[in-house]
């Protein structure tokens, strides 16, 4: 199976709240993020094609900023992928007839708030600190905002996380919005001529030796 049906097979159980494919996240991009007020949920989908090379850092980047953890993976890759996931990480299992539990995901207690922030645009991160009262929070960097994250008593995790998913939520509109502008874009120009294939020259016949 690949990920595109692996997708299909997962989107009709996520129900409630939002979610949104391909969510940048850390140094990777999570394949499925289930998003409702109350958790983050990030899935990574492992099709027969893909390879499990990039796990480490994968479940590292989902394990810093979501709730809960899914890895979905075809039988080939079960075996294999077991020894590399925490006991907290969920498993389901990809098959022709749907999406089977393997162990259900835990909840995660290793998110931390500058990872966790990194998924709003600076802008929004800073709104949320100017309304806890930190002054000056309009004129920092980001890399000024995630020590100050990183580092402060100050800031409860549980509202941070709250902030974030409310405001991953609302911006879902202008997210569909903007994939439909860009699909009608593409339907409104003409397609690509494809290039015509280079004929090989035929091979030179040899002359015969007189």
């Amino acid at each position: 199976m690949n990920d595109p049906e692996i997708r299909a097979l997962l989107y009709p159980l996520l129900t409630g709240g939002v979610y949104v494919d391909e969510l940048p996240t850390g140094t990777t991009r999570a394949d499925v993020v289930h998003i409702t007020p109350d958790f983050m949920h990030g899935y990574e989908v492992k099709g027969d094609g893909d390879t499990l090379q990039r796990v480490a850092n994968q479940l590292r980047c989902y394990g810093e900023v979501y709730d809960f953890v899914t890895f979905i993976v075809t039988e080939k890759h079960l075996p294999k992928v077991l020894p590399l996931l925490p006991e907290w990480v969920g498993v389901q299992v990809a098959t022709a007839d749907g999406l089977r539990l393997h162990r259900a995901a835990g909840y995660n207690a290793t998110v931390e708030r500058a990872p966790l922030a990194a998924l709003l645009l600076l802008e929004e991160v800073k709104q949320f600190l100017l309304a806890r009262g930190l002054a000056g929070a309009s004129t920092l960097r980001s890399r000024e905002v995630g020590h100050y994250l990183r580092t402060t008593h100050t800031v409860p995790l549980s509202s941070l996380a709250q902030y974030v998913r409310d405001r991953l939520i609302a911006r879902l509109p202008e997210r569909l919005l903007m994939r439909a502008e860009r699909k009608a874009e593409r339907e409104r120009l003409p397609p690509r001529k494809k290039k015509a294939k280079r004929k090989k020259p035929a091979p030179r016949k040899k002359a015969r030796a007189v």
